[in-house]
């Protein structure tokens, strides 16, 4: 390269040569936003227990508890990776849980609609009883086991998470009117298969 110096003369000069590392720090491509979900795999092995054991201990199922706890995290993944997500922590992982078991218990509920007729029996509107009685849990587990996916959905959410029949209604896609009635009738059913163990 030529330059022209003070004395009027020109002077060849050379370029330096350009090197790696004179760029470095320098990046060519737009700057990348981590991966929020890489907040999600630090939480994993504390949140893993608790998830899985909140599903077991609803759905009584190893096989189907193992299946729900991959599909929280699969969703757990996708939610976080939205603008605006939340930031990840085990309650709000045990929220997503919850949904993905009022999925199963929906989707189950479907596939056993299909396969015989609906339960024709009108609603019986009864005052809301307090449960006075004393369960057995182990018994009263195995009776809810044996109800249908959206009674023993209903009586999960209400009575096992203490949700309010507001909250239930939004978890299982129904109103509030539908809701209570379903509660009554799965109280009902309950009741008859829980007296029935007994004698």
């Amino acid at each position: 390269m030529a330059a022209f110096c003070r004395t009027g003369e020109f002077r060849v000069t050379r370029r330096k040569p350009v090197r790696p590392d004179d760029y470095e720090g320098v990046s060519t491509r737009p700057p990348v936003r981590p991966d929020p979900a890489f907040g999600l795999l630090e939480l994993y092995d504390e949140a893993l227990p608790h998830v899985y054991g909140y599903l077991l201990a609803r759905c009584g199922e190893r096989a189907l508890a193992e299946d729900l706890t991959a599909e929280t995290f699969l969703a757990a993944v996708a939610a976080v990776r939205k603008p605006g997500a939340t930031r990840p922590s085990v309650p709000w992982l045990i929220g997503v849980a919850r949904h993905k078991l009022a999925d199963h218990w929906r989707r189950v509920e479907r596939e056993q609609r299909g396969l015989r007729a609906w339960d024709s029996d009108p609603v019986e509107h009864q005052a809301e009883d307090p449960w006075d009685g004393a369960l057995d849990a182990i018994r009263a587990r195995d009776v809810l086991a044996q109800l249908g996916p959206h009674h023993r959905a209903a009586l999960t959410l209400r009575y096992v998470d203490g949700l309010p029949v507001g909250e239930v209604a939004a978890h299982l896609d129904r109103t509030v009117h539908a809701t209570e009635a379903l509660l009554v009738r799965a109280r009902n059913a309950f009741r008859r298969a829980y007296v029935g163990e007994e004698g």
